[in-house]
């Protein structure tokens, strides 16, 4: 049975892709523009939540990306990219998966919202937002000092979790990395990879990836950011 990934372009559910293409998955994808800003209905009316991505494995369907991955990892995997109990980075690979979904991507998503609603960036919660982004990103350099890819020596789904959060999502929600060199260098050996090449050619290819692994947030899209500033929140 072939896989389908419906993929909304410019958001998480990359992470779906690339993991197919890393791991020499047969899938079919479905790709989908933002019309302008959210998912079009014809994506929404995939999944009650209207959430991104979706995946479809015969009579299975299922969302969050998080879990997406997993299913694929644990019904084609085939024992790659996954570190298993026992293994000496079981805990840290464990660890950094779910720091993308649970800890990293809530804190941006938070301070995005802020600066659409014009929330000013001296008002408390904003800056309180803006000290844990900073000290999460320190965080995840750190670790990137000691290891070539966060769950240890090995590049895993963990990395794939993360990355979307240091590259597309800046498009929506910009952060500078030039303090954390640790995290640049990263994100050049992740743009090394033939696999994030082949499926960001595949779902994202308006995205330039030499602008998306820079110090400086990649720029919004033209359509995303026309339609943020006729409703006056950019």
């Amino acid at each position: 049975m072939t896989l389908t990934v419906h993929h909304l372009g410019i958001s998480q559910s990359e992470r779906v892709v690339w993991l197919c293409e890393e791991l020499g998955v047969d899938y079919e994808l479905k790709k989908y523009d933002r019309a302008p800003i959210m998912a079009p209905e014809e994506f929404k009316a995939l999944h009650p939540l209207g959430s991104a991505p979706v995946i479809e494995d015969g009579d299975v369907k299922i969302a969050e990306s998080g879990a997406c991955v997993e299913y694929i990892l644990h019904t084609r995997g085939g024992g790659k990219l996954a570190l298993v109990p026992g293994d000496k980075d079981y805990a840290e690979y464990l660890y950094w998966f779910h720091f993308a979904n649970g800890t990293l991507q809530p804190t941006l998503l938070t301070l995005m919202m802020m600066s659409r609603m014009g929330v000013d960036e001296e008002n408390s919660s904003f800056k309180r937002y803006t000290a844990r982004q900073k000290q999460l990103i320190e965080f995840m350099d750190q670790r990137l000092s000691k290891v070539p890819w966060l769950g240890g020596e090995q590049f895993t789904a963990a990395d794939i979790m993360n990355v979307c959060c240091l590259t597309t999502m800046r498009c929506f929600a910009p952060y500078d990395l030039g303090a954390y060199p640790n995290v640049l260098s990263y994100l050049q050996r992740v743009a090394a990879r033939d696999g994030y090449k082949r499926a960001m050619e595949k779902g994202d290819p308006d995205l330039e990836i030499d602008r998306l692994i820079g110090a400086a947030p990649p720029p919004m899209q033209k359509a995303v950011a026309e339609a943020i500033r006729a409703r006056g929140r950019l």
